[in-house]
């Protein structure tokens, strides 16, 4: 499990680089990745949110059907509706690296990712709901964009209102800390 990092730190707001090897070390990276992901209670966590300059994003999300997806995604290249088959939805959105804080954003309610898994192997994702906020909200990360971009002032402003109301509870190494705080039950 890794420390998330936040919005504001460099690595945040500009495009990765594009993954060429696929070895051991992309393997750990993307099961820290997950771990961490889940630890935070998240649906998606892309490598800059851990501080790597790499594009590569996980996932567990359900869609519109509640049929839960899981995968990994490296370079993806993503394919939104267009026209009439152009359908926004506007719902709340946030991000593990401005825990706490949401505000709505409109996005396309289909999204296509294709690319590949941190083997090499191409993927492709098709997702409807939040399955599809989660591909472009994570595929977003990856170019340098995080969801604040994508809304007016007032809702920026609201976002980081929430989340430095709530700082106390996601320490700068969140969620490792979180995690070694609470007590293991055991079953």
């Amino acid at each position: 499990m890794r420390p998330i990092t936040r919005w504001g730190t460099p690595v945040m707001h500009r495009e990765l680089e594009t993954i060429t090897v696929f070895d051991d070390d992309l393997e750990t990276l993307v099961k820290d990745m997950v771990a961490t992901m889940y630890a935070a209670k998240g649906v998606g966590l892309a490598a800059n949110q851990v501080g790597i300059d790499l594009k590569v994003f996980v996932f567990d999300c359900p869609d519109d059907d509640n049929v839960q997806t899981t995968g990994v995604v490296c370079n993806p290249v993503l394919h939104l509706p267009e026209g009439k088959a152009r359908n926004l939805e506007e719902e709340d959105e946030g991000c593990l690296s401005l825990p706490g804080a949401f505000t709505g954003c409109a996005r396309p309610d289909q999204a296509h990712v294709t690319g590949v898994d941190h083997t090499g192997a191409p993927v492709e994702f098709i997702g409807s709901g939040l399955l599809s906020r989660c591909l472009q909200h994570e595929t977003d990360h990856l170019f340098g964009t995080v969801f604040g971009d994508r809304v007016p002032e007032r809702s920026r402003k609201k976002l980081y209102k929430q989340h430095q109301d709530l700082a106390e509870d996601y320490p700068d190494d969140w969620p490792v800390t979180i995690l070694i705080d609470e007590p293991v039950i055991e079953r």
